[in-house]
C-alpha cells in the first residue's frame, strides 16, 4: 500500500525461492572445496560480525538457507531486523557442521548484506528528513525477484513503500499522459476504467498541469523532476487552492537534496537509489 510504514512482514515464501535460485547456481552439484578439505564430521563455531555501521535487515535468511541446505546449524541471534548496528558489533552465532556453515556462507551473506544496505540507506534518509513531516518511498526499480525483500528491508530501515507493482495502483506518468494527449484526458480514461477503485497518482513536470489537476478527485500528485523552487511554489499552489491532495517529490533526490527539502512540506520523496544502485552492508562471517 502507498506509503505504508507499519511494522513489516518477512516475505519468507519469496525469499525462499530467491534462496532456491541461489543454491542452484552457486553450490549445484556440491561445493567441492569443502567436501575435499574438510571431514564429515567436523564441527565449528562461527560469529556473523557486521563490519561497518549500518542496519541490519533480511536476518531471517540465515535458518532458512540451512534448512534448504538439510543442514542442522543451530543459530542465536544478537540483534533483530531494524537495528542500528555499529562496526564490530555480533550479529549471530552459528553452530554446525564445518562443511555446512561454509557451504551457506556465501547465499546467506549476499542476502543479508544487500538487504542490510537496503536498510542503511532507508534510514539515512528518514533521519534527514524527520526535521520536517516527509517520508521516504522505494520505488519499482529493484533487483528483479528481490522486490518484495528490498521493500521489506525500506520499511525495516523506516522508509515506507510505494506500489508493489503495476497491479495495485494507478500511476499516471509522462509517457501515458503524452500517449492520451493531456493531464486531464488521461484522468477521465483512468476514471472510467478505475472499476477497482484503485490509487491514483498524477506526474506533473510543471505548474500549468498542477493546476489543471486540483480537485479533480487525484490522490497523489508526484512533482516529477521539479527544481526546489518550483516545488515549493507547487506546494503554495496547492494549500491555496484548499485540496487535500498528497504530494510526492521525485527526480535526484539524493541524501543532500533530501536535507535541503526536507522542511517544504511534501508528503514523500520517492527515491529510486534505495533499491536500485545501494551498496551492500559489509558483514562477515569467521569461524
Amino acid at each position: 500500500m502507498y506509503g505504508d510504514n507499519s511494522k513489516p512482514v518477512f516475505p519468507t515464501e519469496d525469499a525462499l525461492t530467491m534462496i532456491r535460485l541461489a543454491l542452484a547456481e552457486d553450490v549445484h552439484s556440491g561445493d567441492v572445496t569443502s567436501l575435499w578439505t574438510i571431514p564429515a564430521e567436523q564441527k565449528e563455531h562461527a560469529r556473523l560480525i557486521a563490519k561497518e555501521d549500518g542496519v541490519i535487515a533480511g536476518l531471517p535468511v540465515i535458518e532458512l538457507v540451512f534448512r534448504e541446505l538439510r543442514a542442522n546449524v543451530q543459530v542465536t541471534f544478537h540483534c533483530q531486523d531494524g537495528d542500528v548496528l555499529k562496526k564490530g558489533d555480533l550479529i549471530a552465532e552459528l553452530d554446525g557442521g564445518t562443511r555446512d556453515l561454509l557451504t551457506g556462507e556465501r547465499t546467506l551473506l549476499n542476502f543479508i548484506q544487500q538487504l542490510s544496505g537496503v536498510a542503511t540507506v532507508a534510514h539515512r534518509f528518514q533521519e534527514v528528513l524527520k526535521v520536517g513531516k516527509t517520508k521516504v518511498l522505494d520505488t519499482r526499480k529493484t533487483i528483479p525477484g528481490f522486490r518484495t525483500m528490498q521493500k521489506y528491508a525500506v520499511r525495516v530501515g523506516g522508509g515506507s513503500n510505494h506500489r508493489m507493482g503495476l497491479f495495485d495502483m494507478v500511476l499516471v506518468k509522462d509517457n501515458h499522459i503524452a500517449a492520451c494527449g493531456g493531464v486531464l484526458e488521461a484522468l477521465e480514461v483512468v476514471k472510467k476504467n478505475n472499476v477497482q477503485n484503485l490509487m491514483v497518482e498524477m506526474e506533473v513536470e510543471n505548474l500549468e498541469d498542477l493546476k489543471k489537476l486540483l480537485h479533480k478527485g487525484v490522490d497523489v500528485i508526484m512533482l516529477d523532476n521539479m527544481s526546489n523552487e518550483m516545488m515549493a511554489a507547487a506546494l503554495r499552489i496547492i494549500r491555496e487552492s484548499g485540496d487535500k491532495v498528497l504530494v510526492e517529490g521525485s527526480g535526484n533526490m539524493t541524501l543532500e537534496r533530501a536535507k535541503e527539502i526536507a522542511t517544504l512540506g511534501l508528503d514523500f520523496i520517492s527515491v529510486g537509489a534505495l533499491t536500485h544502485s545501494v551498496k551492500a552492508l559489509d558483514i562477515s562471517m569467521r569461524i
